[in-house]
């Protein structure tokens, strides 16, 4: 087992730049607005040393996640040691976002996961040394545990130990603001606890009856289920009710999204890895005044906005919520709704941080989580690989992943570097209105006339006795709605 401590005190050198530019650049702060939500996620902090630490985790079985000095667990099986190493410095970034201190890593080469303790039981006891030296209260694990794997090296470790997937659903229930979000989290959570209910033994029995099995008597019958298959049927009960909930915002989500399209507003969608720069781009491209934090998944709930083009034309953009490698399959099915934004886009900008260690493993992951939303993946919209964070990314990594991707530029949200390049190419992506029409709309159809004017590109109007002459430019789609009106 290779102890990483120095991997792990990186922080952020996998993931992201050190946040106090922020205050030092007046000029993208106007970009930024007034984060009114940064300010308030900051306003209350986690005190590291304040935790009840005790021997003997088996007794508890409701935890709330209290991570506060932790130990990072991973077992490398696949891959090289960079990629590994990678994956370690990503689940301490996790950490630190959910607010703990991580004091050290640790790594074990085997050809797969111990069935019984994940790591084997020779390294949980050296394990449990080093969480015993460090004065850790919680082993987090950089894959997702079974019930009885996480049970087993609790009773090696005596301290808790969660997994990659509840680190994840911990920090999503800590930034969801939405009603929609909230529900989106607390789904999810209810699908991962489900399997890994566990009773305390006999306490947990209330099928019995009579006094022959140990009850009181007549009076005392309980209803035959026993106290963990009675929090298994609430569970699924409160499951079915927040998908009717989550069903019924779809159906608003899709309302809004159908009058966008009603318009005929092209529309653009930001997705890509976590903190990858996704927010700060919107706000640059958009003075949006989204919230912008140097931190892990600090979006969940989708901003939309309107924009133009630099000839003028008008397309909605959207932020969505940021990818990361070994996404909880429960918060991929959750999030489907807010993630078909990204799928009815017409343009998708896949943005990628270039100064990540391992940027092309980031577009795989995230087009992995891609082929889960796109019920059809040959169907997906155009894609524009945006390679965010040129100034400090290495300029040979950044023209490596240029090469590679056909459809791609570089840029940064930071300085503004190539964003008016990529406002062009947006521009030159978007459906345009590529039909030519000549047009005769009698006077008493200026309905006609005014929605050319809203939706269409007029490029030469004339007054004739007979109606109005105009020569105009419309979409395909449109076309068919003004042939009765074709000049003859």
């Amino acid at each position: 087992m290779t102890n990483t401590s120095d991997i792990v005190g990186a922080k952020a050198s996998a993931l992201a730049d050190t946040d106090d530019w922020h205050a030092s650049d007046p000029d993208f702060l106007s970009y930024d607005g007034d984060q009114f939500e940064r300010e308030e996620r900051a306003a209350m902090r986690r005190v590291a040393g304040l935790s009840t630490e005790i021997e003997d985790v088996t007794e508890v079985e409701y935890r709330q996640l209290r991570l506060e000095r932790v130990v990072l667990v991973s077992v490398w099986s696949e891959g090289t040691l960079e990629e590994a190493e990678n994956s370690l410095r990503e689940l301490a970034a996790l950490a630190e976002t959910a607010g703990s201190l991580v004091l050290a890593g640790v790594v074990q080469r085997r050809h797969r996961p111990d069935p019984a303790t994940y790591v084997g039981s020779g390294k949980a006891e050296e394990l449990r040394d080093i969480v015993a030296a460090e004065g850790a209260d919680t082993v987090v694990a950089d894959s997702e545990l079974a019930p009885s794997q996480r049970r087993a090296l609790e009773d090696v470790v005596k301290v808790k130990v969660i997994d990659r997937t509840a680190l994840i659903l911990d920090i999503f229930a800590q930034h969801a603001k939405s009603k929609e979000g909230k529900a989106q989290v607390e789904l999810a959570q209810l699908q991962y606890l489900l399997p890994r209910l566990r009773g305390w033994g006999e306490s947990m029995s209330r099928q019995a009856g009579g006094q022959v099995s140990g009850g009181a008597g007549m009076g005392s019958r309980g209803p035959g289920e026993t106290k963990i298959e009675l929090d298994r049927r609430r569970i699924n009960s409160r499951i079915a009710k927040l998908k009717r909930e989550i069903r019924e915002m779809k159906t608003v989500r899709d309302t809004k999204r159908g009058a966008r399209r009603a318009g005929h507003v092209p529309a653009v969608a930001i997705a890509g890895y976590t903190n990858a720069g996704k927010s700060s781009l919107l706000n640059r491209i958009t003075g949006a005044g989204a919230l912008v934090e140097n931190a892990l998944f600090a979006t969940l709930d989708p901003t939309i906005r309107r924009a133009e083009t630099p000839d003028g034309r008008e397309f909605t953009i959207a932020d969505t919520v940021g990818f990361v490698r070994s996404l909880p399959h429960e918060l991929v099915e959750a999030f489907r709704s807010t993630l078909e934004e990204v799928a009815d886009a017409d343009l998708l900008l896949h943005v990628v941080d270039g100064s990540h260690p391992d940027p092309e493993g980031q577009i795989t992951a995230v087009r992995a989580v891609f082929a889960d939303v796109w019920d059809d993946p040959n169907e997906h919209p155009k894609e524009i690989v945006v390679v965010n964070k040129c100034d400090v990314a290495d300029p040979e990594v950044v023209g490596r992943i240029l090469r590679h991707e056909k459809h791609s530029i570089a840029v940064s949200a930071r300085s503004g570097a190539g964003i008016d390049d990529l406002q062009r190419l947006i521009a030159e992506e978007l459906p345009k209105q590529d039909v030519a029409m000549a047009l005769l709309v009698p006077y008493d159809r200026g309905d006609v006339v005014n929605t050319l004017h809203n939706d269409a590109e007029v490029l030469r109007e004339e007054h004739l006795p007979e109606g109005t002459r105009l020569d105009v430019r419309v979409f395909a789609h449109q076309a068919e709605q003004f042939r009765e009106f074709v000049a003859a």
